[in-house]
């Protein structure tokens, strides 16, 4: 099995869908977040399907356990989480996962 672990996030913000208000949200997160040295593929989605109420994605992979902590501990992380995802985010659902195959 590959050890690589691929932490994704589906998300509603509280902005109107495409406001310039959401596109600052999605470029201030992929610049902030994937500047973080432990960061790979950091990418940016939104939604198509009508199945569920999300809007956008987040997606970035990490080499080890101790990489994806390293992000989850760091200051950049953490101050994006506390000024702007818990400030401007709706609703989400986040999966971290590895290959199994």
């Amino acid at each position: 099995m590959n050890s690589t672990i691929i932490h994704s996030v589906v998300f509603t913000l509280k902005h109107e869908k495409d406001s310039e208000q959401a596109k600052q949200f999605l470029q201030d997160g992929q610049a902030l977040l994937s500047s973080i040295p432990s960061v790979k593929n950091f990418q940016v989605f939104y939604e198509v399907s009508p199945k569920n109420n999300y809007q956008y994605g987040f997606s970035m992979e990490f080499d080890s356990q101790a990489d994806y902590d390293a992000y989850n501990e760091h200051p950049v992380h953490t101050a994006f989480v506390q000024q702007r995802w818990e400030v401007e985010v709706e609703q989400f659902m986040e999966i971290d996962y590895k290959r199994y195959l």
